[in-house]
């Protein structure tokens, strides 16, 4: 869960990225809120970053990770 929540502090850092997380998502700023602790949420933001390798390999860079150290913590949730 850890990962996952340093990934959604990297998403959220950049608002663009994080309206089109919530528009990709169909989650609301509250849902996401209210999700934190949720694996389905949290996988929901791994999965959004797996669908563009760019902001994977960036997310992963920015918390000091692989990327496939990302994948695999969507794997366990």
């Amino acid at each position: 869960m850890t990962l996952a929540l340093g990934a959604l502090g990297w998403v959220l850092g950049d608002s663009a990225r994080a309206d089109r997380l919530l528009a990709l998502t169909g989650m609301s700023v509250d849902e996401l809120r209210g999700g934190l602790g949720d694996p389905g949420v949290l996988g929901a933001v791994l999965d959004f970053l797996a669908a563009h390798e760019p902001d994977l390999v960036a997310a992963a860079e920015a918390i000091g990770v692989e990327p496939q150290n990302l994948m695999a913590a969507r794997e366990r949730l």
